[in-house]
């Protein structure tokens, strides 16, 4: 042990304690989309991105199997040998869900947000960005070493002024990447596209859109919020993950061919990373196509949206619902005290969001049941009473 390097850790770990922000891991146990076991306790799972509860759906989990002929792992990068047969299934299947040209799968959404971002956008570019997008595109953004510019959440009069300066000071040659989320994964807010596509028609922009929380949630047929708010046509990256909705585990990019081609010759995070088994393709491919043909758990997490949001007499837009509690302590006293009423929810605090604005962060499924979702109501308002 060097006690140099134990004592740093140590001072850490004490300034991260003493600011009430300390994070450790839970062994949970067996459990589904609807219930999660801690302990020995049963929990309801208000926790899960799985809003269409499609991990644990049988025509998913049945291609959950390795096959005689197959590896458990791909074994090397795509590049090499990692690229089998249901890569190609799996992203034509995204394609024709998407309704678009090309798509990359990655292994993961942070990974297609690191692999592109520095793809497109260098040194002497710029990049303009809402305030509360994910980690993974602040992340991405700054590895491209691009001029970040960041405007006050859905702020699209700055987002505007910001634009035109980056093209004023880049001249009609500079690129210019414009970044938001469509469902903002902490405030459980959309973004105004629309408005969005007109900045980025008048400043000449590129538009990249993280869609992670709206795949099979927004639009008519669950495309995202660019279906919903019409303007499929006009972004120009959609970055989506088969973590969420989907029920599976991995990331990718929409596009065009030549982005698609771009990306698998200049995409860091997809050269030097082995791929996905099949055995994992196979199965989000399972799920696409459910996502395709069945409405119905659709329909289950929308009814399940609009029982919360009567309940709690306050307008819920999407299956993430955030109860702002200010006080990173008081956010994890609240969160323990729903804990011991048999309720998983999250405590989300800094830096996942900034200080002083702690939460709890209640994610919706398809699979949660009407006496759930008035036992959590009745529960957020017993906390209320009592905070009041």
């Amino acid at each position: 042990m060097n006690p140099v390097f134990e004592e740093y850790c140590r001072r850490r770990l004490e300034e991260i304690e003493a600011a009430g922000l300390p994070r450790q891991l839970r062994h949970w146990g067996t459990g589904t989309t609807r219930v999660i076991q801690f302990q020995g306790r049963e929990l309801l799972n208000f926790a899960s991105n799985d809003y269409l509860g499609l991990s644990v759906d049988p025509r998913v989990r049945s291609q959950l199997q390795v096959l005689p002929a197959e590896s458990a792992g791909a074994t090397s990068s795509r590049l090499i040998t990692g690229n089998h047969s249901m890569y190609e299934l799996l992203e034509n299947g995204i394609a024709c869900f998407k309704r678009t040209e090309a798509v990359l799968v990655f292994t993961s959404g942070y990974a297609a947000a690191l692999g592109t971002i520095p793809a497109l956008v260098e040194k002497g570019d710029f990049i303009v960005m809402d305030k509360l997008c994910h980690a993974c595109l602040l992340d991405g953004a700054r590895l491209s070493g691009a001029l970040i510019r960041v405007y006050p959440h859905n702020n699209l009069k700055r987002c505007g002024e910001l634009l035109q300066r980056c093209r004023a000071q880049g001249g009609r040659q500079a690129r210019v990447l414009l970044l938001t989320e469509s469902i903002f994964s902490m405030d459980g807010d959309l973004a105004p596209l629309d408005e969005l596509v007109a900045l980025k028609r008048k400043y000449q922009a590129w538009l990249m859109v993280d869609e992670a929380h709206a795949t099979g949630v927004l639009g008519k047929n669950g495309r995202g919020g660019a279906e919903h708010f019409n303007v499929e046509n006009e972004v120009d990256i959609t970055l989506g993950t088969l973590s969420k909705a989907l029920g599976c585990v991995g990331g990718f990019i929409c596009g065009s061919h030549l982005l698609k081609k771009l990306l698998i010759n200049r995409a860091r995070s997809l050269l030097y990373s082995t791929g996905l088994p099949s055995v994992v393709c196979r199965a989000a491919t399972a799920a696409v196509g459910v996502l395709q043909n069945d409405p119905a758990p659709r329909e289950r997490l929308w009814k399940n949206i609009q029982r919360l949001a009567n309940l709690l007499k306050q307008p819920v837009q999407v299956p993430i619902v955030p109860i702002i509690i200010g006080d990173e302590r008081r956010c994890m006293e609240q969160a323990e005290r729903l804990f011991q009423a048999g309720i998983m929810t999250p405590a989300v605090r800094y830096p996942t969001v900034a200080r002083g604005k702690a939460r709890l962060r209640i994610s919706l499924t398809a699979a949660h049941t009407e006496e759930d979702i008035t036992r959590l109501a009745d529960c957020l308002r017993e906390l209320a009473t009592s905070a009041g």
